[in-house]
């Protein structure tokens, strides 16, 4: 079988790793820049816009293939599923009206709300700047200030966290189109994805990321610099009620957009914050997450083009899906300077890894070596029997990284893990 990947970060590099792993699958990819690991993998890739809906359709098309799965957002939202459907050719990726989910916050509140569903925070969704900054100015606590758009995972801001109310302000004329104000919510996040076919969901193991820049949690928010899961799949601050009530959401979700006339298939990404009533809905994405695609691929011992069959073919139904009962960190190298000002162009040198698992995402390779572009620029995966081996297996590979780049040290490690089980336990 021929498929498609669309995307060239660290998550379509895992995407492109776990399909690789069937003999009769034959990759081609569609990514805006070369990717190093992808490239090895793939029998032909083309290099250009992930969001030029009709160069990719074109690619596809041009060499016979059988089925595609997106990676990225944008791609989602420019809809690149409908044209290639549209084409013959079955996508595991939403429609474009059904990656709403993700696209517009404003839509994904006002469907929650409409058809009852669980976990939806207190939100007002306001089309000018002028309306949202009066609504905060009476507003006697803190908010969540999120554009309605895609904003790359960087574009919320917390009153009281990351702005004060003058900042906030500020940030709120400076953005286009609209804008949700939801109330804030304490706890801990925690993300659940799951494989649906438009009916019926399988999820996969529960993952913690780490957005901000900084070890401690501190520094501004990021694309993600690493993330963590448990043998047992879960979260110790995570209850089982915790996750069934956050899987029922997730389903409520997949039914509310079939009744819809917009069938979800795909991948669909719930982050959750655990609070002391229970999980509460962040948002929803309409992909896998990155860096937690890394994490639960690197688990996944299920052929994943078996599950891109019946996601496509609406028989997922009671599919077993098996992952590994392993723990893993992945930990992400990033530019000195990253998120605000990443230095780009320098050379970095990987040092020995084995036995943690490579990831590459946004590095140049130029003449056999590596150069640091302006996003995170590679991550590894260490799998352990305990947290504490899959953390020191990833640490080790990260610190023999040479150049002007950095990692978050404390991800993964013992000592973080109980900071936020104290934290839950406060709470309730």
């Amino acid at each position: 079988m021929k498929i498609l990947v669309v995307g060239g970060g660290g998550r379509e590099h895992a995407i492109a790793m776990a399909l690789s792993r069937n003999s009769d699958v034959d990759l081609y990819a569609v990514m805006a820049q070369q990717n190093p690991g992808i490239a090895k993998l793939c029998r032909k890739f083309s290099i250009g816009k992930e969001t030029d809906v009709a160069a990719v359709t074109r690619f596809a098309q041009q060499n016979s293939l059988d089925y595609a799965i997106i990676g990225p957002e944008a791609p989602l939202e420019a809809g690149v599923v409908d044209s290639l459907e549209k084409a013959g050719i079955p996508c595991v990726g939403p429609t474009r009206a059904a990656a709403r989910l993700e696209t517009d916050k404003a839509f994904c509140r006002k469907m929650m709300e409409s058809h009852g569903i669980a976990g939806c925070p207190r939100y007002r969704a306001f089309r000018t700047a002028e309306d949202a900054i009066s609504f905060l100015k009476e507003y006697p606590g803190d908010l969540a200030i999120k554009p309605t758009g895609l904003t790359g995972g960087k574009g919320v801001r917390i009153v009281g966290e990351h702005v004060d109310r003058k900042g906030a302000e500020e940030y709120i004329r400076g953005l286009q189109g609209g804008v949700v104000l939801e109330e804030r919510l304490l706890g801990e996040e925690f993300t659940l994805q799951a494989f649906s076919d438009g009916k019926n969901i399988i999820p996969m193991p529960l993952v913690q990321d780490h957005k901000r820049a900084y070890e401690g949690d501190q520094g501004p928010n990021t694309g993600g610099m690493g993330s963590y899961s448990l043998p047992d799949h879960t979260l110790p601050f995570v209850t089982g009620s915790d996750r069934e009530r956050a899987l029922d959401i997730m389903r409520s979700a997949v039914a509310a957009m079939e009744n819809a006339g917009t069938p979800y298939r795909g991948i669909l990404y719930g982050q959750f914050m655990n609070t002391r009533d229970g999980p509460m809905v962040i948002e929803f994405n309409a992909r896998f997450g990155d860096p937690e695609a890394m994490n639960v691929l690197s688990l996944l011992e299920t052929d994943l083009f078996s599950i891109m069959e019946r996601i496509v073919d609406g028989t997922l139904g009671n599919m077993p899906v098996r992952f590994s009962r392993k723990a893993t960190v992945c930990k992400y190298i990033v530019p000195e300077g990253y998120p605000e000002a990443p230095v780009t162009g320098e050379p970095l040198t990987i040092g020995p890894y084995e036995p943690a698992i490579l990831y590459y995402a946004n590095v140049e390779e130029r003449d056999g070596t590596l150069y640091t572009r302006s996003s995170r620029t590679l991550a590894f995966v260490g799998l352990g029997d305990t947290l504490d081996m899959a953390e020191r297996i990833a640490e080790t590979a990260a610190s023999n990284v040479r150049g002007r780049v950095r990692h978050r040290r404390d991800i993964g490690t013992g000592e973080l893990l109980k900071r936020r089980i104290s934290h839950m336990r406060e709470l309730r």
